[in-house]
């Protein structure tokens, strides 16, 4: 169930404040969206703008999973730089991520905007299916719903000869 489910009286303004509290024990909070009938879950995070870091954001990857690999990202991220757009990590005992700079992160992280504003960075871990493949590629097996770039995508991480 979701914090405002479990708090039926409450306010936009008490789950905003909860987030900031999250924020200020943890260093930032996770919040997932689950899966509807037309759009897969997706989840992001909210409070490493605090730290001078971008938002980080996961489409089409099942909640659980989203919010581990969300949550051991973030912890790299705040001791070291931030990944650039087009970057491909093999991420320990996680799949094969790219980054994708989101094209504008006002449209999908609304709790991250309602604390830090509109002008907040955010980057897409684009994840690999278990064949290796990317939401960009013919055959990709992803959750039902794909998996949604929400930015451009660099160029080629790994350009061959020209």
């Amino acid at each position: 169930m979701c914090w405002q489910c479990d708090h039926p009286g409450s306010t936009r303004e008490d789950y905003l404040a909860h987030l900031l509290d999250v924020v200020a024990r943890c260093g930032w909070a996770v919040e997932g969206i689950e899966r509807d009938r037309s759009h897969p879950p997706w989840a992001y995070t909210i409070g490493l703008t605090e730290h001078d870091r971008p938002e980080l954001v996961v489409t089409g990857m099942p909640l659980a999973p989203a919010y581990i690999l969300l949550n051991s990202v973030a912890t790299h991220l705040l001791h070291a730089r931030a990944p650039e757009p087009g970057e491909r990590i093999p991420w320990h005992d996680g799949p094969l991520i790219e980054i994708v700079e989101i094209a504008e992160p006002s449209a999908h992280l609304n709790s991250a905007v309602a604390l830090y504003g509109a002008a907040i960075r955010a980057l897409q871990l684009v994840h690999a299916d278990d064949r290796g493949g990317w939401p960009w590629d013919r055959g990709y097996r992803g959750c039902r719903g794909g998996q949604p770039v929400l930015g451009l995508r660099a160029r080629d991480p790994s350009p061959g000869p020209p």
